[in-house]
């Protein structure tokens, strides 16, 4: 199968490294909007390229792909995917699929208009430790009641999110509310959230957030979070808590998750069992989210990130921007 990638920044060339480790893709061709940086950063990663180029329509046209790869920037994603879905090619791009809810349905009813699959990269499902929480969150806790993550990081980026507007939510916590979605299985119905900045951030904008959302089958899942917190960091994944009728699981600082499950009740502790949830072998995070893309081209099951699903996480994000603006609960249904 023949891949052609947009972006030659940082991800790029990660993503271009990616790429080769599956045989059976080449990489006909990579575009970026800098000339010569596609074609440098092929000598850089090693990872060459049958075509370079900045126009992506003529690269198309030159490099006669099977699929694109979006790695641009979030403001770009929407340009690439309804070009890339208007020549009948598949797409999978980077989180998050686009910078406005306006345009994420714009790009779905592409991927409709095409028939083609659009599916978003959201690499930290394919994570061994989170797949295997899920599994024993799903299956062993008699039906998820509590649901809590806590992201606390002193990130000291510099750049672009020192300046933009709510840097965590709009982009970091993407990961988290799909990660909340796919641990419990469930979908949000609605938010109560407050973005803030604390006095010492070095942010200009809001760096920080709580927020509470309503999920189907009365599931409530809280968000703590701050990239402004000095010491005492939780992992990129968060550090999360999974309270249901059989017992709780905890899964922090990207340890093996734990349990404890009730094995007998009516004294005033029920009498616990701890529980180790040993994750299984395969392909993690980027690898894994790029061999179920072509998987599915090759006939396989729906992926993870595809565009009809991904879309709810995104409504989680421009949700809590809604209710902080107004400082009110927000029904997801008025942003989807």
């Amino acid at each position: 199968m023949r891949a052609l990638l947009v972006g030659a920044g940082g991800m790029g060339k990660t993503w271009a490294r990616n790429i080769a480790e599956f045989p059976e893709v080449t990489l006909a061709g990579w575009v970026d909007v800098r000339p010569e940086a596609a074609a440098q950063a092929g000598a850089e990663t090693g990872v060459t390229a049958e075509v370079y180029g900045t126009d992506l329509t003529q690269a198309i046209k030159d490099a006669a792909p099977d699929f694109v790869v979006d790695v641009t920037i979030p403001e770009a994603h929407h340009e690439v995917t309804l070009t890339a879905l208007g020549h009948g090619l598949p797409v999978i791009g980077e989180k998050p699929m686009a910078a406005t809810m306006a345009q994420a349905k714009e790009m779905v009813a592409a991927a409709d208009a095409a028939g083609k699959l659009y599916m978003v990269s959201q690499a930290r499902r394919y994570n061994r430790q989170l797949q295997a929480y899920r599994d024993f969150v799903q299956a062993s806790l008699g039906g998820v009641g509590i649901l809590n993550a806590d992201f606390y990081i002193g990130a000291h980026f510099g750049g672009f999110r020192d300046e933009m507007e709510s840097p965590l939510i709009l982009d970091m916590a993407i990961h988290t509310f799909d990660e909340a979605r796919f641990i419990s299985g469930k979908d949000p119905v609605a938010v109560y959230a407050e973005e803030f900045n604390p006095h010492w951030s070095w942010y200009k904008a809001d760096s920080s957030a709580t927020a509470l959302f309503e999920f189907e089958d009365d599931l409530r899942f809280t968000f703590r979070g701050s990239w402004a917190a000095e010491g005492l960091h939780t992992s990129w994944d968060g550090d999360w808590r999974s309270v249901g009728k059989n017992g709780t699981a905890i899964w922090e600082h990207n340890t093996v998750p734990y349990a404890e499950v009730v094995r007998k009740s009516g004294e005033f502790h029920s009498e616990m069992e701890r529980v180790e949830i040993t994750p299984t072998p395969g392909f993690e995070f980027i690898k894994g989210s790029f061999a179920q893309f072509l998987a599915a081209l090759n006939g396989g099951p729906t992926p993870d990130g595809e565009c009809h699903d991904n879309i709810k996480s995104l409504a989680m994000v421009f949700a809590v921007k809604e209710s902080s603006r107004r400082r009110e609960r927000v029904l997801l249904s008025e942003i989807l």
